[in-house]
């Protein structure tokens, strides 16, 4: 009973909040809509000369993931990329990052009742099926006490590791990892030396 005057205040603000929007709203008079003639490109309906518009200068552009398509008309969505089942670890980019998964998981359970990479990478099998274990971290809860199985907060491994695919970047990237970075440093040392 002593909520009546605070939901009575709510409601209010919701009213007037809906009726400004109301006012506002119909102040702009919306463009009328423009037919858009549309050709079939595969299984994906595309807006004719969508593929053959100019891009936009780079500084120019609303979203650099839209690979140069403008913001009113639809692309074809890149092809999907495939899963490296190579079984070759790839270098980190950064400390602490969570190593990637070199093969497929395709139809892995992973549930609060079974997960399927602990039959390879747990520290029992690991020797058996020659597959890193899990990190000692992954043994830890919260309070920095070793568990004997895998911590609830680590059981679920791909929140944090995914699969290798052949993805090509959306976005440009020029990020260095540390050892390129030193490397670059000491190749130039010398020549700086020799000026």
């Amino acid at each position: 009973m002593r909520d009546k005057p605070l939901i009575a205040i709510a409601l209010l603000v919701v009213l007037v909040a809906v009726a400004i929007g109301y006012a506002v709203g119909r102040k702009t008079t919306p463009a009328p809509p423009q037919p858009v003639a549309t050709t079939s490109t595969g299984p994906y309906m595309q807006p004719a000369g969508a593929g053959t518009a100019e891009a936009p200068p780079a500084g120019q552009q609303i979203d650099a993931m839209r690979r140069g398509i403008p913001i009113n008309q639809e692309g074809d969505p890149p092809l999907m990329a495939h899963v490296e089942n190579t079984d070759i670890k790839r270098n980190r980019a950064y400390p602490m990052q969570p190593p990637t998964i070199p093969h497929s998981i395709d139809n892995y359970q992973i549930d609060k009742n079974s997960n399927r990479c602990l039959l390879c990478h747990s520290r029992a099998n690991a020797d058996k099926f020659q597959a890193p274990p899990g990190s000692v971290t992954h043994y830890m809860d919260r309070d920095d006490q070793f568990l004997a199985t895998i911590s609830p907060r680590r059981y679920f491994c791909n929140q944090c590791h995914v699969v290798q695919t052949d993805a090509k970047p959306l976005v440009s990237n020029n990020f260095k990892d540390i050892d390129t970075i030193l490397s670059e440093q000491q190749a130039a040392q010398p020549q700086q030396k020799a000026n």
